[in-house]
């Protein structure tokens, strides 16, 4: 080999930042703010089945707190869901940065079957004999007439394929639920029960990179903005 060829090698080889693959996309998975409470006998609206409660002033504080953290990292797109508390925790996003959020129907919550209407919470709270099934199956089609699980599966898969054909070599803001980003994550790192990645936080971000066939997990339940980080949080529930 020449002695200009040696010249030519690097003195040391350093590590480096993570770079986007060329035509991946880059998801900010957030989860909404927290909900309204349930109240025994008061009615929670619904569509399409599925509960949807407002924002409680706490998860409108998360949403601003979301609006702040995102604001500067060149978003190409902000999704929603079909479920109004994605909406408003978007909101403050969208009004920084100009963009119209996207609703994508497939990325809604899963669907609780019996258990919507507030029963799910209350349920889970009470420890009902289902609510301990569900979580030692790790299946939320435990719940009767709840969505199976690999159906919840596939139709995820369908809606962020549709983000990710839109947006090569861009970055998005999708406002999803708990249970969809436990299981976006769950596929991501392919062999996980299935509520290995169940409970992120209200406000939350979890950043995914979708290059081709292969999806990165860059981070998971960041609430750096939302003050940090509680080693012995209360308990928390597992959806929406």
């Amino acid at each position: 080999m020449s002695d200009d060829a040696d010249q030519d090698r690097p003195t040391e080889y350093r590590q480096h930042r993570f770079r986007r693959p060329p035509g991946a996309t880059e998801i900010f998975l957030v989860r909404h703010g927290e909900s309204a409470a349930v109240v025994p006998g008061v009615e929670i609206p619904q569509v399409d089945g599925h509960d949807d409660p407002a924002l409680a002033p706490d998860g409108l504080w998360q949403a601003e707190q979301v609006g702040h953290r995102l604001a500067d990292q060149q978003i190409d797109a902000i999704y929603v869901t079909t479920l109004r508390r994605t909406h408003q925790t978007a909101a403050p996003l969208a009004e920084k940065t100009g963009l119209t959020p996207i609703v994508e129907p497939d990325l809604r919550e899963v669907h609780l079957g019996d258990w919507e209407g507030g029963a799910f919470r209350r349920n889970v709270a009470e420890g009902h004999p289902v609510a301990l099934q569900m979580f030692e199956t790790q299946r939320w089609d435990a719940i009767p007439g709840a969505e199976p699980s690999e159906a919840f599966g596939a139709r995820l898969r369908a809606g962020i394929g549709r983000i990710v054909a839109a947006h090569p070599d861009q970055r998005v803001v999708v406002v999803v639920h708990g249970g969809v980003i436990g299981e976006l994550v769950r596929q991501a790192v392919d062999g996980q029960r299935g509520f290995a990645f169940v409970g992120a936080d209200n406000g939350s971000i979890t950043h995914l990179v979708v290059d081709g066939d292969r999806w990165i997990v860059r981070r998971f339940n960041d609430t750096a903005h939302l003050g940090g980080f509680d080693l012995d949080p209360e308990p928390e529930l597992p959806e929406s």
